[in-house]
């Protein structure tokens, strides 16, 4: 099971073959804070009719996010700042729920590369 980060999301669209495994396998998960940050990129960059088109793709692929996990997706946040990673809230919230749950978190971002449970895939 795989919990996607917004730009493996944005990878996969843009024709990234690394992502095409793992999304085309139907066993992934987002949360609403991911969609919400493709729908925003989609619709900056692509216009409004592809951006509801992504967001309605996805969403079907929607998990809740649990207070607990958001709780210690902060704490995590903060770690990983203290240890001169800059991660956003919404990246360490889907890291803390694929720990939580057990799932391999698949990003681009480079600051989850060395970290355990990612699935790190460069974008070139």
């Amino acid at each position: 099971m795989y919990f996607l980060d917004t730009c493996a999301l944005l990878g996969y669209l843009k024709g990234e073959k690394r992502f095409e495994r793992i999304v085309e396998s139907g066993d992934i998960s987002v949360s609403r804070f991911q969609l919400m940050e493709l729908y925003y990129i989609a619709l900056r960059e692509l216009g409004e009719e592809l951006a509801e088109k992504y967001y309605e793709a996805f969403s079907r692929y929607e998990v809740e996010i649990e207070e607990h996990t958001l709780k210690n997706a902060m704490k995590k946040r903060l770690e990983m700042q203290g240890k001169g990673l800059n991660v956003s809230y919404v990246d360490a919230l889907g890291y803390q729920y694929s720990i939580d749950k057990e799932m391999e978190f698949v990003t681009s971002d480079p600051a989850f590369r060395k970290l355990k449970g990612v699935i790190f895939v460069p974008i070139e």
